[in-house]
């Protein structure tokens, strides 16, 4: 237990209790970082009872009981209050965390919720990612090199390496498809040739409370427009990845352009 901090606390502390001391133990410049950060922000991470501290790199602190103390020379300049603690911003948090994760997977989840939650954009990842240390940085490089392809989330991510390992053709991902000027939808894969459009229907991403019926008129319009539509699950795309793969063979071998349909890239 940290020196005169839980003095009057018996039994397990809290989570309030073990940040408080966090910052009480690493002393009045220090800030919450890491997965402790990510609860904070409601940012999906790895469940830790360990507590991540940034603080100056000349100042002197070990890390010791639940807290682990990371000196740096790239001290934030800004960060979030809540009450007494002091918090690294969402994007600094979601780095620190990602470098110390070892599965693609986990780091797709976290950089997808942060950017799913409007906690931070992938401009802000991506400045972190340039101004922080190389070591460590493959995963977070890597997911942000799917961001840009216009893979947005863990699921779509799973479905990226899918087709790569594949005999498809590789397809437009996160495409935005207009008719007479009107945007019609954005589809997670799609294949214009063919009029061939892929949706991953992971009810994290996609099926949140009210969004159903969104869905489903979202699919009546694709339909509507000669567009054949293929829905499958994160799990499938685990599991059944040949499934998936047939599915979408035959798709494209029965289809053709759709009449009127004119196609944006993610990035446009």
């Amino acid at each position: 237990m940290l020196p005169g901090v839980y003095l009057t606390v018996t039994g397990q502390p809290t989570r309030e209790q073990r940040l408080i001391a966090a910052i009480l133990y690493a002393g009045p410049v220090s800030l919450i970082t890491g997965p402790a950060a990510l609860r904070n922000y409601t940012i999906r991470g790895p469940d830790c009872e360990i507590v991540d501290v940034l603080i100056p790199a000349g100042q002197e602190r070990t890390s010791r009981d639940f807290v682990a103390v990371h000196r740096t020379r790239r001290m934030p300049g800004e960060w979030m209050c809540d009450g007494p603690l002091r918090f690294a911003l969402a994007a600094r948090a979601v780095a620190d965390t990602v470098r110390d994760l070892e599965g693609l997977a986990d780091a797709r989840a976290v950089v997808g919720s942060a950017v799913q939650k409007n906690r931070c954009t992938v401009k802000q990842l991506a400045d972190e990612l340039a101004a922080g240390p190389i070591r460590h940085s493959a995963l977070l490089r890597r997911v942000l090199a799917e961001v840009a392809d216009g893979v947005r989330s863990a699921a779509e991510g799973d479905f990226h390496v899918l087709v790569k390992r594949s005999d498809l053709p590789w397809p437009m991902f996160n495409a935005r498809l207009y008719v007479d000027g009107v945007l019609l939808a954005i589809v997670d894969a799609w294949w214009p040739e063919a009029s061939v459009a892929v949706e991953i229907d992971s009810r994290e991403w996609h099926l949140l409370p009210a969004d159903w019926e969104n869905t489903m008129r979202r699919h009546a319009r694709l339909i509507a427009a000669g567009i054949s539509v293929i829905h499958v699950s994160p799990r499938q795309v685990r599991t059944e990845p040949d499934v998936v793969v047939g599915y979408i063979s035959a798709a494209l071998r029965r289809g053709r352009p759709a009449a009127g349909v004119v196609t944006m890239p993610a990035a446009a």
